[in-house]
């Protein structure tokens, strides 16, 4: 078959054969590719604020990818996108990583596995370490990765099959890929990388005020905070329910280990993806069109939930009243790294122009005003309004008295009790919903026998 190419006498890795593949996903890859080579310098910059107030998460030079367990045609798609075959293939890498886009990990710290999700928790565990460690590769290239440490609150991209999806977690935050579609600058991808570590650390102790619990030592989330575009995290995304994987992680609990955990999570992964994935979809983008069919002014009259409604989970809810503490956080950090502090303004001009309005980057009125404020205490004023245009502009000049006080309501709602019954239920009627994130980190990792 024209689909595989022979590696060695035993292992076979697909190849592009020309075949007719999903343009759709096909596209989805792309900007996923444009987003990790974007943020993942940006990232390494971040370390170099080495800031001793907040709270520390261990990460690597390079971002990876593989096709694993998709389907024969989307592996098809990955290799045409993005390089990518069942081996963890290089996405992203920051400047001297060692490592360059297209290389083919095969070994990690003499470890060599052919199933990809246990090189993952390898490679996972590893950085995790927090020590050097060399990895090999295809091409008999042996490099050596150094962990470095930045601010909690990875930034992470939504999978290629519901790019529209987004979450917010004290632990990472998710993305929607329609962020990159326009051409991002360095100070731009930067300016989003500090503006999530700003939400775990001005909004973590307002989301820790909602159950929760990391039941299962090895999970989901731990891969799923390395490699992008995992199948496994995919096929969540496509339903985000967190019942169900609470549901998974207590029958994996359960059987301790046992066939019958395999079958459990197998089980509930084909339901809910047969069951809710279409109707999921279908609803994220009702509500993604209505927002992109709005006037610019009416988008930024609208606050972050106005705009997104039911496509997130109720944690999400809570780390929107945390918005402008983030935005202060990325402006007071972004200079220190020799970046612009006007990024966040550029990139939400960008991003309105375009009509791309269903992220947490596209600021709202009072959010604008709250930006503008900063920009007139550091002398930068007259830059603001040289950046903005149309409404933006037109917020800019507002005064903080003249606007509703939504974040005030939205405080409220950070501030109820903690158990997931308390928490108010969403537009989509998900009630205690925890999202992605937290399923992940409820759902046991699986992986084959080699």
């Amino acid at each position: 078959m024209s689909l595989f190419l022979g590696a060695c006498s035993t292992v076979q890795y697909t190849v592009d054969d020309g075949r007719k593949v999903n343009e759709t996903l096909l596209a989805n890859l792309r900007a996923l590719g444009h987003g990790e080579r974007a943020l993942r310098p940006a990232i390494a910059r971040s370390a170099a604020l080495n800031d001793p107030d907040c709270s520390r998460q261990w990460e690597l030079p390079i971002s990876v990818a593989t096709s694993f367990e998709w389907e024969e045609d989307d592996r098809v798609a990955w290799v045409r996108a993005l390089q990518v075959d069942e081996r963890l293939t290089v996405v992203a890498a920051a400047p001297d990583a060692g490592l360059a886009v297209g290389d083919k990990i095969v070994e990690i710290q003499g470890y060599k596995k052919k199933d990809s999700n246990k090189m993952l928790a390898e490679l996972a565990s590893l950085r995790d370490d927090g020590d050097p460690f060399q990895v090999k590769t295809a091409a008999g290239k042996t490099a050596t990765l150094k962990p470095f440490q930045v601010c909690r609150g990875y930034t992470r991209l939504a999978p290629p099959v519901t790019p529209g999806y987004q979450d917010f977690h004290w632990l990472m935050s998710v993305h929607p890929l329609d962020i990159f579609r326009p051409q991002i600058t360095p100070d731009e991808a930067l300016w989003m990388v500090l503006w999530t570590q700003g939400l775990s650390e001005e909004g973590g102790a307002r989301m820790k005020t909602y159950h929760y619990s990391k039941e299962i030592v090895s999970t989901l989330f731990e891969v799923a905070s390395l490699a992008t575009g995992l199948n496994a995290a995919a096929q969540a995304a496509k339903v985000a329910v967190n019942q169900a994987a609470q549901a998974a992680a207590a029958a994996a609990t359960k059987a301790a280990g046992e066939a019958a955990a395999k079958a459990a999570i197998e089980e509930a992964a084909r339901r809910l993806a047969e069951q809710a994935a279409q109707d999921y979809v279908k609803k994220v983008g009702e509500e993604v069109a209505k927002s992109v069919g709005r006037q610019a002014g009416n988008v930024l009259r609208d606050t972050f939930m106005a705009r997104v409604g039911m496509s997130v989970s109720s944690l999400s809810w809570v780390a929107t009243t945390a918005f402008d503490d983030a935005d202060r956080w990325a402006w007071d950090r972004i200079g220190k790294l020799g970046g612009d502090p006007l990024a966040g303004a550029t990139l939400h001009q960008k991003l309105l122009d375009q009509g791309l309005v269903s992220n947490a980057f596209v600021l709202d009125e009072e959010r604008l005003v709250r930006y503008s404020t900063l920009a007139r205490q550091t002398q930068r004023e007259d830059m603001l309004a040289a950046v903005l245009k149309g409404a933006s502009l037109e917020a800019f000049a507002l005064k903080l008295t003249d606007l509703p006080s939504a974040s005030d309501e939205g405080a409220g709602l950070a501030m109820l009790s903690e158990s997931d019954e308390a928490v108010p239920a969403t537009p989509g009627g998900a009630v205690g919903s925890g999202g992605l994130i937290d399923a992940m980190l409820r759902m046991p990792l699986e992986t084959g026998q080699d």
